[in-house]
């Protein structure tokens, strides 16, 4: 068994080419959905990252706003500047970009942005809504990979998934959509003792961890759907995920790639999550 791939760069086009129909129908009215992106500091990873989500708001009609601080900017003086997005009504989501510089308490920094504008999906509303399946903001990882199951039509009820990671960015939220979706799930992380015998029970593993190889074939039931939400480099510097690709896509019947699989879902949803808030805004 050879698994098919999962490809994210062909339906994040699609659902960019949705975002692009919605955005113009409101643009239309006169309203222009809109982005503020914070970015504090220099870190490399987060420069493309950014330059990425500002080119693919571009291509929907989306604007988004890019806003560069020093790594020195103080913790108050990132809280006012939130606060006066907030109170912004011409921008509709904010999305402080992390990791921020260690002398900033990212929680504090995250639940400084209005439940309303949260695109990222981690403000505690949000997951709060999430649970209780009011609407809310899904974050953005979770929200991709959920979709991407939906694209292959594979149905969650009644399987078991597991996850590898417990971060509140995307292990915890992840767990609780598959469990939206009537999934069993496990959540495990690096250090969990004998990980294999859990994963071989899976019928879907998300792995979300970031560290190279952590999920090998022996670990995978033949058949089992594979994300791979890593993001790593390998010796050569070449971008690659926490699953061992080449062996695990012999026993798998599903994996995403890694570049172009689940990474341009996260900044898809990050887009349709903006759409939503200029329109929650419009009614």
């Amino acid at each position: 068994m050879t698994a098919q791939l999962i490809d994210g760069n062909a339906l994040a086009r699609q659902i960019r080419a949705d975002v692009s129909g919605r955005t113009a129908a409101l643009k239309a009215r006169g309203i222009q959905p809109t982005l503020a992106i914070v970015l504090v500091g220099d870190d490399p990873a987060s420069q493309v990252y950014v330059k990425h989500k500002v080119n693919d708001s571009s291509e929907t009609g989306l604007v988004a706003n890019l806003e560069r601080h020093p790594a020195s900017l103080g913790e108050a003086e990132l809280l006012a500047r939130i606060h006066a997005l907030n109170e912004d009504p011409s921008v509709h989501g904010i999305l402080v970009q992390l990791p921020l510089p260690r002398h900033m308490d990212s929680q504090k920094v995250i639940e400084a942005i209005s439940p309303a504008k949260d695109v990222d999906g981690f403000h505690v509303a949000s997951a709060g809504a999430l649970m209780v399946g009011r609407p809310g903001f899904w974050p953005c990882t979770p929200h991709g990979c959920l979709r991407m199951l939906d694209s292959i039509g594979y149905e969650l009820r009644g399987k078991h998934a597991v996850v590898i990671g417990r971060s509140n960015i995307v292990g915890k939220p992840m767990a609780m959509m598959l469990l939206g979706r009537s999934a069993t799930v496990s959540i495990c992380h690096s250090a969990t003792a004998d990980l294999g015998a859990i994963t071989r029970q899976a019928d879907v593993i998300v792995a979300a961890v970031g560290k190279q190889n952590l999920l090998t074939a022996d670990m995978v039931k033949p058949g089992a759907v594979v994300l791979d939400v890593g993001m790593n480099r390998n010796a050569e510097g070449k971008l690659c995920g926490d699953v061992d690709f080449e062996g695990v896509r012999e026993v798998a019947s599903w994996i995403t790639p890694v570049p172009g699989g689940v990474g341009p879902m996260t900044r898809a949803m990050l887009l349709v999550n903006t759409l939503e808030a200029a329109e929650r805004s419009a009614k």
